[in-house]
């Protein structure tokens, strides 16, 4: 199936500059492309219903991997299109007080901003609700004809995810486009995040989002999404399900994540496990686009596969000990500190509230002076 205007939107994309990704002066490390959308989150546990009021925050997986890596000292651009509205604006304003270069985000004065209202429970248990409130977006309107492909192909990554392919046709052929191979194309890297309800009445969303991933060089997944989506159960089956990229991160949850990963596209895998930490998790939001900032970041800098997986681990850590989707990052010293121990020290690490040494950022941006005395434990020093 080929999405609206894909023939010229391949021949845009062709057309941007071809120089290597990432050596223009000033040019980002990571791009990330996505809708984010103004959040409410309750005062109170409880349903939808009954919740008296709310909390304005910001919420968007590709927003947050890219506040993520921007606060952990990167150089991060976000592409994205928002209402010539409000809620726009405090979304543009609040992303750029990360340090992210929103010079690329459009304002459409014909579409809104998206928001959506949500509960304090789990996203995994059955008593967690989500209203969304995104249909006919501004960031919806994303399409080939109208990405700006000089923004999208400037960095060393280019990061996207499935939730961006399920929110209209245009958004979709716009995905394509960018997963298609092309020369000099940055490293790709694509969160699968299955999100069921956006797909419903449209091309059924596990069958894209196989292809979109196939496209990519690096893919996050969670063994219980590739479950649901198709089907397959346990690392190596998923692996099988998706032979092409270069890099496949399968997140286990509690029990850690698996890495599969080739320098060579005809050479073996190397299999590379490393087990999660011990967690107070004060809020099970935003962990995973947390953790996929912590893997870029430290592949940014080179670091082997398991410190990647470590620092991914570490940042979604920082996010789980605090009320919203964002935090400050632990220092870079102190993480690569953490990630450093034996596997031993490792093992025995356990995470509190205020971890990270400073506190953590509101969704609103605003400094949050939560502390904690029994913030970080281990067996021996840290």
């Amino acid at each position: 199936m080929t999405g609206p205007g894909a023939a010229g939107a391949a021949s845009a994309a062709a057309d941007a500059p071809a120089q290597t990704p990432g050596t223009a002066p000033g040019a980002p490390d990571v791009v990330c492309l996505g809708e984010s959308m103004v959040t409410f989150l309750p005062s109170r546990p409880g349903r939808l219903a009954e919740v008296p009021a709310f909390r304005r925050a910001i919420g968007g997986a590709e927003s947050n991997v890219a506040c993520a890596l921007a606060a952990a000292g990167h150089r991060v651009r976000w592409v994205s299109r928002v209402g010539d509205d409000g809620f726009g604006e405090h979304l543009v304003d609040t992303v750029g007080g990360y340090g992210v270069d929103t010079s690329a985000v459009a304002r459409d004065p014909h579409r809104p901003t998206g928001i959506y209202f949500r509960t304090a429970a789990d996203r995994a248990t059955g008593a967690h609700e989500v209203a969304y409130y995104r249909a006919g977006s501004a960031a919806s309107a994303m399409s080939p004809e109208n990405a700006p492909y000089s923004d999208l192909l400037a960095g060393r990554v280019l990061h996207v995810s499935g939730i961006t392919a399920a929110l209209s046709d245009d958004c979709l052929a716009l995905l394509r486009t960018l997963t298609a191979p092309r020369e000099g194309r940055p490293l790709l890297s694509f969160d699968v995040n299955h999100r069921p309800g956006l797909w419903r009445g449209r091309t059924p969303g596990p069958e894209v989002l196989l292809e979109l991933a196939r496209g990519a060089d690096l893919v996050f997944v969670g063994d219980d999404e590739a479950e649901e989506a198709w089907g397959v159960t346990g690392a190596g089956a998923i692996r099988a399900a998706l032979p092409e990229p270069a890099v496949l991160v399968v997140k286990r949850g509690a029990d850690g994540a698996t890495v599969f990963s080739r320098t060579d596209a005809a050479g073996p895998d190397v299999v590379t496990e490393v087990p999660s930490l011990r967690v107070d998790v004060v809020a099970a939001v935003g962990a995973g686009d947390a953790f996929a900032a912590g893997f870029l970041s430290a592949t940014l800098r080179g670091l082997p596969v398991r410190d990647r997986v470590r620092h991914g681990h570490l940042m979604a850590a920082a996010v789980l000990t605090v009320p919203g989707d964002h935090t400050d990052p632990p220092a870079r010293a102190h993480a690569d500190r953490l990630v450093a121990l034996d596997d031993d020290a490792w093992g025995t690490l356990r995470l509190g509230p205020g971890w990270t040494g400073d506190g953590g950022r509101g969704d609103d941006g605003r400094d949050d002076d939560r502390r904690d005395d029994d913030r970080e434990t281990e067996t021996g020093t840290a």
